[in-house]
């Protein structure tokens, strides 16, 4: 057989006739070939007895060393006749070796696995194999020296009996004694987390008193507590890249699960402080219309490459009082709020830009500037020949002034990146960093937007372009070198303490009346300055 666990084939009958003949036959062959040597005159009686030798290893079964050391350490000396004793003695080492293979096989499948399957059941050796390694000296626990002064003191603390007391010495040594209550609290620094660093406390006898231990303890919480709030970087640039970080999925897995969109179909276009994404709106949402194509923009909340928002914010009365001292995720969530603002603002003057469909912290859902999963082209992208250009420039320089005069508001980052060019109509997009005129910086950068649109028009050849200053003066009604009367405009409009209260509604309109009152008040005083004029002549 192949292997000592193999399964044995049932042998066949043989008739006891058959084997007497061929015991008879083997007899038989065998003297004559003794004959045969013996009558060969040439061979030697070396020869001869090689042969005889030969024989009689061959008609013996050979035993190996290894097999027949167990029966000498067993018996001693004596030797074994009764096959049965040796087959008992092979059987022996093929359930040995089988039972090692298991062993191996079972360490293997179990390898570092805190739970184990074991082949005990399975082994055919009643005897444990163990046994045959060195056997362990059994320590005395009490005659081992102690590992560190650490040690003696656990054994110390805890000889103390239940009553609380014990007599060391002829005194009365309890439980509450400040020696033994020190030790006890520098005994527990052990237990505190491996990064906070206790020092070498065993090569001298160290007591720490109640205060001290619970200051310790008080501040490796708190150390461990700050260590969990630590974001990863690493995970922080990752997210920072499309702005979906985990608490962002989740606002809008709820949005879906809420029915307000059903699928989101990809990102649309990656900016300095958002994302843009696509997604299918659900027509039958009972809280919002939800239009069938959406836009998500979703505001980066960590690593922004946008850090100036400050200044769009501390003078915009609606959003200066809370802006103070918060996260940067907290910022951000002002910064969508106020976008979505000026949106209503630009919607409610009959301004062309996406409409507002629902703002959540900072995730805004806006309607979609495009057809068929396929978005408009922004006006720096879009192919036009010159009279597109033309009607583009005219549309632009009308909203514009619309966008100052009706939403009394000031784009500061109008470009061709941020305005759509969609069925022959110029859309204003992104108006997260809009202000009001009474800005400090408003008027500067109403003069930058001027200068962009001039710039970009110029270089398509578009004729009869106004300068940035004639633009400007378009628009406002005065030249931007004019400082002091930009600054009496913007100190008309600034508004009183008594009136913030009131100053959260709209004040669409209220322009044209202080550049009414403003030009007014120039007319009269130039005719009281003529009229001077004239008394001093006429003296």
């Amino acid at each position: 057989m192949s292997s000592p666990w193999a399964k044995i084939e049932t042998p066949e009958p043989v008739n006891f006739h058959d084997i007497i003949s061929e015991q008879v036959a083997a007899d038989l062959a065998k003297k004559e070939e003794l004959k045969f040597l013996k009558k060969v005159s040439y061979i030697s009686d070396d020869i001869l007895r090689a042969a005889t030798s030969l024989e009689t290893k061959l008609e013996q079964p050979y035993i190996s060393d290894e097999v027949l050391k167990f029966p000498k350490a067993e018996y001693g000396d004596e030797s074994i006749e009764s096959d049965a004793e040796i087959a008992r003695i092979v059987q022996y080492e093929f359930d040995r070796e089988h039972d090692k293979d298991l062993i191996r096989n079972q360490d293997k499948y179990n390898g570092s696995s805190k739970v184990s399957i074991s082949f005990r059941n399975f082994m055919r050796s009643s005897t444990s194999y163990d046994e045959e390694s060195e056997t362990e000296e059994v320590e005395d626990i009490a005659e081992k020296k102690d590992w560190d002064r650490f040690d003696t003191m656990e054994r110390e603390l805890g000889s103390m009996p239940t009553c609380g007391y014990k007599i060391k010495d002829g005194n009365i040594v309890t439980k509450h004694d400040t020696t033994m209550s020190g030790r006890r609290n520098a005994c527990k620094l052990l237990s505190f987390p491996p990064e906070f660093q206790t020092g070498d406390g065993e090569n001298f006898d160290l007591k720490l008193s109640n205060k001290v231990y619970n200051s310790l303890k008080m501040y490796s919480r708190n150390e461990q507590s700050r260590r969990h709030k630590i974001r990863d970087k690493k995970e922080d640039r990752a997210t920072a890249v499309f702005g979906l970080d985990e608490h962002t999925t989740l606002l809008l897995y709820k949005m879906m699960n809420n029915q307000l969109l059903e699928a989101y179909n990809g990102v649309i276009s990656i900016g300095k402080e958002a994302v843009i994404l696509h997604a299918d709106g659900c027509l039958d949402c009972e809280i919002v219309k939800v239009p069938k194509e959406c836009v998500i923009k979703v505001f980066k909340t960590t690593l922004s490459e946008f850090k100036q928002r400050d200044k769009y914010i501390k003078d915009d009365h609606r959003f200066r009082d809370r802006i103070g001292k918060q996260t940067s995720r907290k910022t951000v969530h002002i910064w969508a709020e106020k976008e979505m603002a000026n949106l209503c603002r630009l919607k409610k003057a009959g301004i062309p830009c996406p409409e507002v469909v629902m703002l959540k912290e900072h995730v805004l859902i806006m309607s979609f500037i495009g057809e068929n999963y396929i978005p408009a082209k922004k006006l720096k992208d879009a192919d036009m020949d010159t009279a597109s250009y033309i009607v583009a420039y005219q549309q632009v320089v009308d909203m514009m002034k619309d966008l100052f005069h009706k939403a009394n508001l000031i784009h500061a980052d109008l470009s061709e990146y941020n305005i759509l060019w969609y069925n022959d109509q110029c859309i204003f997009i992104d108006v997260s960093q809009s202000v009001e005129p009474i800005h400090e910086n408003a008027f500067n950068f109403l003069f930058r937007d001027c200068r962009n649109i001039t710039n970009f028009f110029e270089r398509k050849l578009v004729p009869q372009v106004a300068t940035p200053e004639e633009l400007f003066q378009f628009i406002t009604g005065y030249n931007y070198e004019d400082k002091e009367q930009l600054s009496k405009l913007q100190m008309a409009v600034k508004p009183k303490p008594h009136n913030l209260h009131d100053l959260q509604k709209d004040t669409v309109g209220s322009f044209d009346k202080i550049w009414e009152a403003i030009e007014s008040q120039q007319s009269i005083t130039k005719e009281k300055s003529e009229l001077k004029k004239i008394k001093h002549l006429s003296r």
